[in-house]
Order: structure tokens, then sequence, then C-alpha cells
């Protein structure tokens, strides 16, 4: 059901701290900010961005679903305060903030800046000497840079102003504008099978598909600004101590769904990667009561690391997964670590928001979800939607509140967000079937499906069934080229620390949960499965190994 108000995340979290503003929002080491010291912060941030020059540029009723009327803002950022601050204050200035990976160098940089065009960019010291390498190489390098001051001890960049100094020299009252539900939300996608591309959203429809409009499970909508204030009255104010980096949706997902309740975000006292101890050691001092995880790669050392230490975890009962699966056997290990655990399972992508969801315990099969509104699966030929119980595979979708589109790449947005039986859908590219009693069995992104002997293959498929091996830390699965079978199946995997084991061990031990043809036709062992800083598989670079092997 749509809202009777539409709905701009600047002004939602100036509604939040207008209703509980001495409630901390942030925490990070000994830097506890409240709900209204952020939104100060971020009126800072956009004045200081106004008074630079950048806004709107053309409305969105001149627009094509491709097209950005507003000034980007590049946030070259690792997690903490400055990552929500940067996002508030760009949505107060009715600029469009987007997410660059960290880790990207060269030309990686190089394709993702030429591509968004930021006029500004907001970035960590630590990151300085890359970018001071890629900058002059840009079209249009940005000419306004922030530089947050972080341990690395590194100089400003030529141009660049200290972010703090900017925030104290500008106005408390922020920009001299209105932002609107039509202004942008962009979120580049991760680019781990094919370029980075950025996803173009109204910031009323991704409030609603993914940062906190309706609760997820119950796909109840918040129906006004006052709905906010009236939900906020009614709920437990939680602390999510969140761990995957800002740069990715499913962290930004999660930390605003939780924001939107009143709810106060930690980040850990090294936001930069996830270390198991620092982790529990700051659940117990924080007394948080839910994290967010991102798959196998991020939860697994988690729950091992409860063998090694002793920790108080009485504040703890909730675990919200998303951007990458759990596995049945990890979600065995962590309902045997911590058996009254909830786990929390969501399903979408950058072009759709939250479309399913699982809970731990729900009697579920294995990699299928229950539907929330507007989730269907489409046919082959994108002619129909498909009734539950039907025959073969077909194609996820979302209608409703869904992208405008892709910037810059008209073809690519036809293609993506097409229209079905007169209505428009968005499908990214995952194969899925409705079973007969209502749930979405989500099979895996086509792109990386393996065509072996004319069978389709869905990796995540055979990474679930190798990964209850007990001597399987971390697996990937993709395909290499084949004389017989076009492509053939190989797992890529990472042993257990201390652990022993044979090709032939794994591949038995996965023949008991898929059919034989699904079966890897090898097997590669490296020292670390790779993966992005928020868990998810890195296919290309396991494509590399897997010929390599």
């Amino acid at each position: 059901m749509e809202p009777t108000e539409q709905f701009n995340l600047a002004q939602v979290f100036d509604t939040l701290a207008g209703a509980v503003p001495d409630r901390e929002c942030l925490v990070w080491r000994d830097r506890r900010l409240s709900y209204s010291q952020v939104a100060e912060r971020s009126r800072r941030l956009a004045a200081y961005l106004h008074g630079q020059g950048l806004g709107v540029r053309k409305g969105r009723d001149r627009l094509a679903g491709h097209e950005s009327g507003q000034d980007h803002v590049a946030l070259a950022l690792y997690n903490g305060n400055e990552y929500i601050e940067s996002m508030l204050g760009g949505y107060r200035a009715r600029v469009a903030p987007f997410n660059v990976n960290y880790r990207y160098v060269g030309e990686e940089l190089r394709y993702l800046l030429n591509d968004a065009r930021p006029r500004a960019l907001i970035l960590h010291a630590s990151l300085a000497p890359t970018l001071a390498e890629v900058l002059p190489t840009l079209d249009t390098p940005p000419d306004v840079l922030l530089q947050v001051d972080d341990e690395s001890g590194n100089d400003l960049l030529p141009g660049a102003v200290p972010y703090e100094e900017a925030l104290a020299a500008s106005s408390p009252d922020g920009a001299p504008v209105v932002p609107l539900p039509d202004d942008l939300y962009i979120l580049y996608t991760g680019g781990t099978t094919g370029m980075p591309k950025g996803v173009l959203w109204r910031q009323h429809d991704i409030f609603i598909a993914a940062m906190g409009g309706r609760t997820i499970g119950t796909w109840e909508v918040v129906n006004s600004y006052r709905g906010i204030i009236e939900r906020l009255e009614a709920s437990f104010p939680l602390k999510l101590l969140l761990l995957p980096p800002l740069m990715h949706g499913a962290a930004q997902w999660s930390g605003f769904i939780l924001l939107s309740q009143g709810a106060t975000l930690i980040f850990p006292d090294n936001p930069r990667r996830v270390d198991p101890d620092d982790v529990w050691r700051t659940v117990e001092r924080e007394k948080a009561n839910t994290m967010s995880v991102v798959g196998d790669a991020v939860l697994r050392p988690l729950l091992m690391q409860l063998d090694k230490a002793d920790y108080d975890l009485s504040s703890f009962f909730a675990v919200g997964n998303g951007g990458a699966p759990l596995t049945p056997a990890v979600r065995a290990l962590a309902l045997h670590r911590l058996p009254n655990l909830i786990i929390s399972d969501s399903a979408g992508a950058s072009e759709t928001g939250a479309q399913m969801h699982a809970v731990s315990g729900d009697g579920g099969k294995v990699g299928a979800f229950l539907p929330g509104p507007g989730t269907v699966v489409v046919d082959e030929d994108l002619r129909a939607v498909l009734p539950p119980g039907h025959e073969g595979n077909g194609w996820l979708a979302q209608t409703g509140n869904v992208p405008l589109g892709y910037l810059g790449d008209a073809e690519k947005t036809a293609r993506t967000f097409p229209v079905v039986d007169g209505v428009r859908y968005s499908i990214p590219g995952d194969r899925a079937r409705h079973l007969a009693d209502g749930q979405i069995e989500l099979l895996g992104r086509d792109s990386v499906t393996v065509n072996s002997g004319g069978e389709k293959i869905f990796v995540e498929e055979v990474e679930r069934a190798i990964a209850g091996h007990a001597a399987v830390a971390d697996v990937v699965v993709t395909g290499r080229p084949s004389e017989r079978w076009g492509q053939e199946v190989v797992a890529v995997v990472q042993l257990a620390e201390g652990a022993e084991t044979t090709a032939d061990s794994i591949t038995q031990h996965a023949s008991a949960f898929i059919a034989r043809y699904k079966l890897p036709k090898a097997v590669v062992f490296v020292e670390l499965v790779q993966r992005s800083p928020s868990g998810k598989a890195d296919y290309r670079w396991a494509a590399e190994r897997a010929v390599a092997g």
C-alpha cells in the first residue's frame, strides 16, 4: 500500500532527531553522537556543499530514467559517523552522494569516477595517495575535496579542506533548499560480475523499498512522517553493531532501517576489517542487541571465535543477514553456539530493494524466502507472471517502488526494467522458482550460472552443498572452459585452520545434497577465498583461479 505522504531521507532523519534528540545515534570507540548532533553536523555539511555551488541542475520531471539532474558527491570513506553524515548532508543540500569502493585502484577508480562525474569528493586521508594518482587523469575532476583525518597521517590532497574545519565554519542551519521525494539516492553496484553501474532511485522509493519505510517480514508500510514518530513510540530502541562497509547497499539499508526506528548504530573499534575478538568485545562493552552480516564469510569466523574466549553476550539476540546467503552449515553452527539466536535473512538487489525474507526455525526450504509485495517470478521470455508451483524456473522480478534506471545507460535501463503485461518491473538477472507453498526459491544470478553439457547449474546451490564439509572454511563455485562439456564446474576452496582433506572427500560430501551433474569436476585449494569487504563472492577472481588451477 502506498503511503499518504512521500518521503525524503533527510526529512525522515529530521523527524527522528526532533522526536528523540538526545538518544545516542552513532557510537565508535569514545565517539558518541546523539540524533540531534548528527542532524546538526549533516546540516553544516549541507551548508558547505551548497556554498560551493552544488545542487540541482534540472528537475526530475524533465529527465529520463537514466538521467540525473543533480550534482554528485563521491564518498571514498570507511565506516564511521562521517559516512552517515555525508549521506544525510548530501540529501539536505539536494546533491546525490554515491558509494566508492575503497579497494578500487587505478583503472577501477578512473572508470567509476568518470562514469559518475562527481562535483565533490569526501575521502578518508588513508585513501589520499591512491586518489592523488587518479584525480588528475579524470575527464572532469571534482572541484570540491573534503578530507577526513584518520590514523594514517597523510597530508591533505592539493585543494582539499579538512572535513571537521569545513563543518565548523559552516552554518548549523543547513542549506536554504527544501529536499524533495524525487531527489536521487545513487547506489553503485559491486561490479563482481561486470563493470559497476550507478542505480538511480527516487528517495521515496528507496525509503519504502529498503531503508525503513516498511517492516521487512510483515511488510507494513509507514504512512506518514507522523507515522514514523508513532512507530518510534511503540518500539524498543535497539543497538545495532554494523559490520559490513557502508560502501555497499546491504550495510546502508540495514543501517537506515534501524535508524528509522530510533536505534543506535555501533561500529567496531576497527571498522576496516572484521576482527572477531574486536566484534564480540564491542558487543559486550556496548550491550549490542543485534548485528548485520553478509553471508558465511562474515558470520562463520565470528562463531568460531566463541570457542577461543568468553564474552558476556546477555544483551545479544539477533543477526540480520543480507547481500549473500547463509549456508545451512553456518546457520546450524550459529544456533549451536547461540541457541536463542534469531537469524533473519533478507534477499534483494541494488535494483530491487528488499524483496524476500526468512527467519531461522520457520521450517522453510533452504534458499527459499517468503516474498514481499510486488515480488514475483516472470517467465523466460518476459511475457507473463508465473503462478506458484510452475514448471521450470524464471526471473525474479519486482514491481512497485523500483529504481528509475542506470546512470547514463538508456539501453541497459530498458533491459533491466522491462514492461511485462503492462506493468514495469525490475529484473536484474536472478533466477528463481515460485514454489507451490508461496515461497520463492532463489536459484542464483544468471551471469554466474555454469552451462555444463547443456545443463544450467546455479553456483550458489553447489556452494551450499560444499560449505557443510567439516574441513571447508569458505568456498566459491565458478565455471571454466571444457572441451567435453563447454563449461565445467570448479570449486575454489579455503580450508579451515589446521584442516586437511581431498577433492574426492569434498565432492562425495556434496553428492548427498545435489545431483551428480552439478558436482564440481575439480577443486582448487587456496589459502584465502577473495571476497569483497562486505562478504560477497568475487566471481571474476574465482574464475581466474579456476583456470589457473
